[in-house]
């Protein structure tokens, strides 16, 4: 019998089912992403991404902006937070600067986090904005 085993880069996108967006390399976006369905990031995005499916980061790509998904599986660099409702990757070679908020982790062998974690089920089993959550907190402190 013959066993083959497949590296991590050796992977391919049909693993995680339909791409609906790619931004590629040498790409540049400024703003916010907001998207459902499975999205490739592979170039420089700078603001926030909002979706409720799998955003996945590959490995050359430069990302600096809070993250609010359904499931993230990152093998770029990441300069910001990140919320899952589901589940992280991190996966060799990524870079991560920021926290992490989510219910499952998983941190590969030659991935870099600086951060904190905070792992349990957000609230009510949706992604909740940060800015909204503060905003209550001020409105319950005032009264």
């Amino acid at each position: 019998m013959k066993v083959t085993l497949r590296r991590e880069k050796e992977r391919t996108h049909d693993d995680y089912g339909e791409i609906k967006a790619f931004l590629g390399e040498g790409t540049e976006f400024k703003g916010t992403l907001s998207f459902q369905g499975t999205v490739r990031v592979d170039g420089y995005l700078e603001g926030e991404i909002l979706g409720d499916d799998l955003l996945i980061v590959g490995e050359p790509a430069f990302i600096k902006a809070k993250i609010e998904v359904g499931r993230a599986v990152v093998s770029g660099r990441v300069e910001g937070d990140i919320i899952a409702r589901n589940r992280v990757e991190l996966l060799a070679p990524s870079v991560i600067m920021g926290n992490i908020r989510t219910p499952s982790l998983a941190v590969s062998h030659g991935a870099t986090f600086n951060g904190s974690c905070e792992m349990g089920a957000p609230e009510g089993g949706k992604v909740v904005r940060l800015e909204q959550r503060r905003d209550e907190r001020l409105k319950t402190h005032e009264g």
